[in-house]
């Protein structure tokens, strides 16, 4: 197949976590022997901040790691047509601008031989429909998203069978446990300031209980305000800045554990969703302590794979536990592992792709369009 991805950035990941699982994604397909062409906006806001913070040095990572995957930048002078000539999938990311997603709509609807997926990874359906409501989907074959509790929003807006639950997972190619052990120390955490919507999470879930726990704290990650800087300063957690997620896995090798905080939107109004973070952690061998949310779709076992802890308190004495017990660490790396590489690695979820490739061609999914 000719697949085409057009997402935000494939180059950067900074604050841009869909470059994950995409870079994972693609680079199956690859090796499958699929031909992949990824599309990301010229001077998009990911790259742009990344380039400004670090220069071109900053992609070395990336290219490093991911030889096999390249990507077409477009600007206004875009040859849309030509790009998607002879292709069977094309699957539009919902950072994508409107515009772009309503020109490729249109070439779908005006003869073009290609399946059309709309990639749902972010909670606007439920914090801004208005921003989802932009956009002219009207042609567009199915939509994937990437939770049920996603999904059911887009089939209350009339999707039905044409939208599918499709999670994001780990890249084990490049996020799996050292070759070679060598001593771990103190917690990390790795995750974006964002817009202050979970602040008091931070605060409650992962600086008080490292604190407290006596655990040395190193935190890496983008958009931190200066008041942001400041209450990490106050807890003793030590500052390092945007970290290229290729290199994820080499921090996650140094440390005795790491924190999972949700975001709001993740607990309350999209349970059952987890940041992709959890995926590559486990998937990384490092026992996971998490701040409460709803495993609705039992993607995990709660208690086996990692723990669960539903306040401060309950926080601080897991990472005790953790800290002390060797034989916990042991057992929750090993299940961890087990979980993501039985369920939720980006080849299982290239395989279901293809799966949903081959259902969009059934009379009955083509009669419910």
């Amino acid at each position: 197949m000719r697949i085409v991805y057009f997402t935000h950035s494939l180059t950067s990941c900074w604050n841009h976590g869909n470059a994950h699982f995409v870079r994972g994604l693609l680079r199956d397909l690859v090796r499958r022997g699929h031909e992949v062409q990824a599309c990301e906006p010229r001077g998009g806001w990911s790259l742009a901040n990344l380039l400004a913070d670090h220069g071109e040095a900053g992609l070395s990572p990336y290219r490093a790691a991911y030889p096999e995957l390249s990507s077409e930048s477009y600007g206004l002078d875009f040859d849309l047509a030509q790009a998607l000539d002879g292709a069977d999938l094309v699957i539009v990311h919902e950072w994508s601008e409107p515009a772009l997603v309503a020109r490729i709509g249109r070439l779908r609807a005006n003869g073009g031989g290609f399946r059309l997926l709309f990639h749902d990874t972010h909670h606007r359906a439920v914090s801004d429909p208005q921003a989802i409501g932009a956009f002219d989907l009207s042609a567009y074959d199915g939509v994937l998203a990437f939770g049920e509790a996603l999904a059911e929003v887009y089939r209350s807006w009339g999707w039905g069978r044409r939208v599918f639950v499709w999670h994001e997972a780990a890249d084990t190619t490049l996020f799996q446990p050292p070759t070679v052990e060598s001593a771990r120390r103190g917690l990390v955490w790795i995750g974006n300031w964002g817009d202050g919507e979970r602040t008091a999470e931070l605060e409650s879930f992962l600086l008080a209980p490292a604190r407290a726990a006596r655990l040395p704290l190193e935190i890496h990650g983008v958009r931190y305000p200066r008041q942001a800087l400041a209450l990490l300063a106050r807890y003793g957690a030590h500052y390092h800045g945007w970290l290229p997620n290729a290199l994820a896995a080499q921090v996650f090798a140094r440390h005795l554990a790491t924190v999972h905080v949700p975001r709001r939107y993740y607990v309350a109004a999209l349970p059952g969703i987890p940041t992709i973070r959890v995926f590559e952690a486990l998937a990384c061998g490092i026992p996971l302590v998490s701040a409460p949310w709803s495993d609705a779709e039992r993607l995990f076992r709660p208690g086996v794979d990692f723990l669960f802890a539903h306040d401060g308190a309950a926080m601080t004495r897991a990472l005790r536990l953790v800290r002390d017990d060797a034989d916990l660490r042991s057992s929750l790396v090993r299940s961890g592992l087990e979980t993501i590489r039985a369920r939720h690695t980006c080849a299982h979820r290239a395989a279901e792709l293809l799966a949903i490739a081959a259902d969009l061609q059934t009379p009955a999914l083509e009669a419910a369009r």
